[in-house]
C-alpha cells in the first residue's frame, strides 16, 4: 500500500502541472477584450458597429451664457472698431489741415492815410515772389474781401466805409525763410503784416491730440470692461463646471491643462465675437462710403452727402479694426487662463 500511494503521488502532480500549463495556453490563445474608456458610451443593438460618442469637453460649448458674453463681445468689438476709426479720421484731418495751413501764409496790408492800396499790393506781391521757396502770390480782390466779413456782417453792408484790409496769399515751401519775408513786407509795405498761422497751427494740433487721446482712452475703457465680463464669465463656467475640475484637479490634472481649456475655449469664443463687430463696423464704413458717392438731384439729399462727406475712413482704420479683433480675442484669452489658474490655486 505504501508503494503505490508513493507511486501515485509523482504521477498526481505531474497531471496537476500539466492541467495548469494548459489552463494558461489556453488564457494566452483567447483575444482580451479591449480596456473600458472613461468617458465614452457605445449606444446600439449587438452585432452593430457603433461609434463612440466624443467625449464632453470641460467647457460647456452651447449654454446661455455663452451665447450673452458672444453678443457682448461683438458689442465691444464694434465700439473698439469705431473708437480706432474715430481716431484715425481726426488724424488724417488734423494732418492734411495742418498740411495745408502751413503751406499758406497771409500778408496783411491795413489801409493808411494818403497810401496807395493798389501799389502796395502790388509792391507785397513783388517781395514775396524774391524770397527763395515761394511757390506763388495771389493777391484777394476787395469783393473777395467784403465776402469774408459777410457772415459777421451781412451782405448788405457797405465796404467802402470800413477800412477793411487787403489779403495776399502767399504759397510757400517748407524750407521757406519766412523770417525773412517778414523782415521785408515790413521794412517795405506801409501797414502790412505777415501771418504764418503759427496760433490756428498750435490750436489744432492742440485739438487733434486731446481727440486722439480721448479716442484711445475709450478704446482702453472697452478692452477693460470686456476683460472684467470674461473674468465673470470665466468663473461662471467653472462654477458650472465644478465637480468635473475638482475631479481632475484630485485625481492629478495639472493646472495648466484645465487652464489650457478654458483658454482656447474663450479664444474662439473672443474670435468669433470680435469678428462678428468688425464686420458690422467695417460694412457701416463701407455703406457711407457708397453712401457719399451717390449724386441726387433734391437739396436734401445735397446736405446729407456734405455731412457724411467728411467721414471717410482710410486704410488706417480698416486696418486698426483688423488688429482691434486680434487684441481682443488676445486679452480674452490671456484673461480667462489667468482666472482659471488663480481660481485652481485656491482649491490648493
Amino acid at each position: 500500500m505504501s508503494e503505490r500511494a508513493s507511486g501515485s503521488a509523482p504521477n498526481a502532480t505531474r497531471k496537476l502541472r500539466y492541467a495548469r500549463v494548459n489552463r494558461k495556453r489556453r488564457k494566452s490563445a483567447t483575444p482580451k477584450p479591449p480596456p473600458p474608456v472613461i468617458g465614452q458610451i457605445s449606444v446600439g443593438s449587438p452585432g452593430q458597429a457603433v461609434r463612440p460618442r466624443v467625449q464632453n469637453p470641460i467647457v460647456p460649448p452651447r449654454t446661455v451664457a455663452r451665447r450673452a458674453l458672444l453678443a457682448l463681445v461683438a458689442i465691444m468689438s464694434f465700439l473698439a472698431c469705431l473708437a480706432v476709426a474715430s481716431v484715425t479720421v481726426i488724424m488724417d484731418r488734423a494732418d492734411g489741415w495742418q498740411r495745408q495751413i502751413a503751406d499758406e501764409v497771409t500778408i496783411q496790408i491795413k489801409p493808411t492815410a494818403g497810401g496807395d492800396m493798389a501799389a502796395s499790393v502790388q509792391r507785397a506781391v513783388d517781395l514775396a515772389m524774391q524770397v527763395p521757396g515761394v511757390r506763388a502770390a495771389n493777391p484777394l480782390s476787395e469783393a473777395d474781401a467784403a465776402a469774408l466779413l459777410e457772415p459777421w456782417l451781412g451782405a448788405n453792408f457797405d465796404a467802402d466805409e470800413l477800412p477793411i484790409p487787403r489779403i495776399v496769399a502767399v504759397r510757400v515751401d517748407k524750407d521757406t525763410d519766412l523770417a525773412a519775408l517778414a523782415e521785408k513786407i515790413r521794412a517795405d509795405v506801409p501797414g502790412a503784416v505777415l501771418d504764418d498761422h503759427g496760433a490756428w497751427l498750435q490750436r489744432l494740433s492742440s485739438m487733434a491730440n486731446v481727440m486722439t487721446v480721448l479716442g484711445l482712452f475709450v478704446l482702453a475703457l472697452v478692452f477693460s470692461a470686456t476683460a472684467l465680463c470674461v473674468v465673470f464669465a470665466t468663473r461662471g463656467a467653472m462654477a458650472g463646471s465644478h465637480n468635473v475640475i475638482e475631479v481632475l484637479h484630485f485625481v492629478g490634472a495639472e493646472d495648466s491643462y484645465v487652464a489650457r481649456e478654458f483658454q482656447r475655449h474663450f479664444l474662439f469664443l473672443g474670435l468669433k465675437g470680435a469678428g462678428i463687430g468688425c464686420a458690422i463696423a467695417v460694412s457701416i464704413f463701407l455703406g457711407l462710403r457708397l453712401f457719399t458717392g451717390l449724386e441726387g438731384p433734391t437739396p436734401e439729399e445735397a446736405q446729407l452727402r456734405s455731412l457724411f462727406g467728411g467721414v471717410e475712413i482710410g486704410a488706417m482704420g480698416y486696418l486698426g479694426a483688423l488688429l482691434t479683433v486680434i487684441v481682443l480675442a488676445i486679452i480674452i484669452a490671456v484673461t480667462a487662463r489667468l482666472t482659471v489658474r488663480r481660481t485652481l490655486t485656491g482649491l490648493d
